[in-house]
């Protein structure tokens, strides 16, 4: 006789499941969202000849495989992203839960990841991060302060001052010596929401890993890309990266960084 699945087991795959289908609906906020779209309605179907998706062509992730990643009606090639995202924000829920269980701050934690998902891949394709996600989330992580350990309100409000007032800064000294706009207002409210969930504890290596991967990124980008060094890249999938590390790994960090300092002093 088989024994049973441990408990956690089964937790892990029904997180994984539900990621998955957060996941499919995240996908119709990236899609609609910049077009100014209801989520809600209408159905999904395909964008090339309308056809209605029936729900076993809506199956999160299976029903790409399944249909080899092209609409069943015209044959369509369907964009990768879709199970792209699904996986992602799978995978993320799964790393919450091992490390926050099923949690007040599990729950605040995927909401943000959700948003940072949607607001990169927003910004890969369209170089805007929208605010209908970044405005209402900044009194969002405020008020999700109230729940979250290690976080209180005044941490929160000087998270929303200094990840906006930071960048700001940035890009007003930046336009001062170039007169040319660098960074967007959309990734100084986009900083400004992170800190609102995370605190201000969190801005100084947010930025730092965000500008760190967003320089090397960019470095190769150019010089695969031959685009030139005035070429811009969409920082808010960076920001977004450097969030999630900070989420999931930041008190591992921390950890080591203070060990390595100890063992040198």
């Amino acid at each position: 006789m088989q024994a049973a699945l441990p408990p956690e087991y089964i937790m892990v795959f029904l997180i994984f499941v539900v990621g998955l289908c957060v996941g499919s609906f995240l996908n119709v906020c990236i899609f609609r969202l910049p077009e100014k779209r209801s989520v809600a309605t209408p159905p999904s179907a395909c964008p090339k000849c309308g056809h209605r998706l029936k729900w076993y062509e809506n199956i999160p992730l299976i029903s790409y495989i399944f249909l080899h990643g092209r609409c069943s009606e015209c044959g369509i090639k369907i964009s990768l992203q879709y199970p792209l995202v699904e996986l992602l924000t799978a995978t993320v829920a799964v790393l919450l839960f091992m490390k926050f269980h099923l949690s007040s701050q599990f729950f605040i934690m995927f909401a943000l990841s959700c948003c940072l998902v949607v607001v990169s891949f927003i910004d890969l394709a369209h170089r805007i991060i929208p605010d209908i996600i970044s405005l209402p989330g900044i009194p969002a992580g405020l008020l999700a302060s109230f729940f979250l350990p290690g976080v209180d309100w005044i941490d929160s409000l000087l998270g929303i001052l200094a990840g906006g007032g930071i960048l700001y800064l940035v890009t007003w000294g930046y336009y001062l010596i170039t007169r040319k706009v660098g960074m967007g207002g959309g990734d100084i409210k986009l900083l400004a929401m992170i800190g609102a969930f995370l605190g201000w504890q969190a801005i100084p290596f947010i930025i730092f890993i965000s500008a760190a991967v967003g320089s090397v990124t960019g470095l190769i980008f150019i010089l695969i890309s031959k685009k030139g060094r005035h070429y811009q890249i969409p920082f808010g999938p960076f920001l977004a990266l450097a969030a999630e590390i900070q989420i999931l790994f930041g008190d591992k960090i921390l950890e080591l960084y203070l060990g390595g300092f100890s063992h040198t002093t």
